[in-house]
């Protein structure tokens, strides 16, 4: 067993999400945290980091992240997702099981576990298994076995289960493994064959549309069934307003209900596909500037649990179509968290409170050891500097497929180090 040597880095800036506030002080760290905050010394050996100001927060948890491997290793493999992420500070990915072959069984949940941690270079890659067989939401997946064997949570990757039986099934069995379900709220029928949000712009630019009730009804129903069934449920990528009321009172009758947002929807809106830009055609679709402003607040509030980066991989010939045409889908694992610390620099957040949502929120969501600035943690680290100003250059992603539909913009915030168990596994 290779043993680490400790490091020790003074003079940061310590967002620990589990306060309400950003402190000045220093931390002392090998594979795990060994002290933080008012650090005496350092042991001999070890090594010493000034960080001259800049902050320091746990690694990040990405809970959405499409990896095309295996069986579309065009678009990304296990190891560019593994550079993307280090880039961004995600130390931990939660993939989706929309591979081919489907992760439907515990040999691909293990395969996942075994080559993932081989080829990412350090990042931790946790496998997101099939809630029904082939992802067809007919048949369900023996969640059991596959959550024995190391799947974290259980998904209908892009596909939302609408049979109504077999949801309610798959959470009511799910319940004696405490087994977390996620299902996309998306009505099929009110969204088939809609490209973008539903209102003026997508009639001006004669595009069909996917209206916001899709989402909600779904929602609405997902909620039903968990409360019914005890079952633990995530809403997987909300992004409607009109979601939002159904969910508090999901919460505030005690349902094990959790909601993850991606953050495109926080820092875009549909006017940002004006000029039919195919870069930001996603499922879901941008939607308005008050529905963006609402799912804001619901994060500042807690309503809405985790931010997500939503990775979707997708190669230029597939993006670069007319818009109808194109596929949906944004790279976002090296943007996470520039885009998140957008609504800190507007002042729409609190710096705790966006770290929280990619650290600590899914870190207990998923019931990790990671996501904290406590003695003991695993030291999956990130030294940020959360002002630098930058232009992202798509073509100088490390994701294998470019399309982000940040490219060309503005952002800030770069993350100069990232640690795994105390290694530091990508620096700038």
């Amino acid at each position: 067993m290779v043993t680490i040597k400790p490091t020790l880095i003074k003079n940061a800036r310590l967002i620990d999400p589990a306060k309400s506030k950003v402190e000045d002080g220093a931390i002392l760290f090998a594979d795990t945290i060994l002290d933080v905050g008012n650090v005496s010394g350092a042991p001999d050996g070890a090594t010493i980091i000034d960080a001259d100001g800049a902050h320091i927060a746990p690694g990040l948890i990405d809970m959405r992240v499409t990896i095309g491997e295996p069986g579309a290793e065009h678009k990304e493999t296990f190891k560019s997702a593994g550079r993307a992420a280090a880039a961004g500070g995600v130390t931990t990915m939660v993939m989706t099981p929309n591979t081919n072959p489907v992760i439907d069984d515990q040999s691909l949940v293990d395969f996942v576990l075994r080559r993932g941690v081989d080829r990412s270079g350090g990042v931790h890659i946790l496998p997101a298994a099939a809630l029904t067989k082939h992802l067809d939401g007919d048949l369900m997946t023996e969640i059991g076995l596959m959550a024995e064997a190391g799947a974290v949570l259980f998904s209908n990757g892009d596909k939302p289960v609408v049979s109504s039986r077999v949801l309610r099934r798959a959470l009511s069995y799910a319940t004696a493994f405490d087994a977390l379900v996620a299902n996309r709220p998306e009505d099929q029928y009110l969204a088939e064959g809609g490209v973008m949000h539903a209102g003026e712009l997508a009639a001006r630019l004669g595009l069909p549309g996917i209206p916001d009730a899709a989402e909600s009804i779904m929602a609405e129903r997902d909620l039903t069934l968990a409360e019914i069934t005890g079952g633990r449920l995530l809403l997987d990528m909300i992004s409607a307003a009109r979601t939002l009321p159904a969910l508090k009172r999901a919460k505030d009758k005690g349902v094990k209900a959790t909601a993850s947002v991606n953050v495109h929807h926080l820092v875009l809106n549909e006017n940002d596909v004006d000029g039919y830009r195919s870069f930001a055609k996603l499922s879901p679709p941008l939607r308005s500037e008050d529905d963006r402003k609402a799912l804001v607040e619901a994060i500042s509030s807690g309503l809405i649990d985790v931010i997500v980066s939503g990775h979707n991989p997708q190669p230029a010939e597939e993006k670069r179509l007319p818009y109808e045409e194109a596929a949906f889908g944004a790279v976002g694992l090296e943007t996470l968290l520039a885009g998140a610390l957008t609504l800190h620099h507007k002042g729409d957040a609190s710096l705790n409170t966006i770290i929280r949502a990619m650290t600590l929120r899914p870190a207990e969501v998923l019931k990790l050891p990671q996501g904290r600035l406590a003695k003991g943690a695993p030291a999956d680290l990130i030294l940020i500097d959360i002002g630098a100003p930058y232009k992202l250059d798509a073509d100088h992603l490390r994701s294998k497929s470019k399309n982000s539909p940040f490219d060309e913009k503005l952002l800030q915030g770069v993350v100069k180090t990232t640690f795994i168990g105390g290694k530091p596994v990508f620096t700038t």
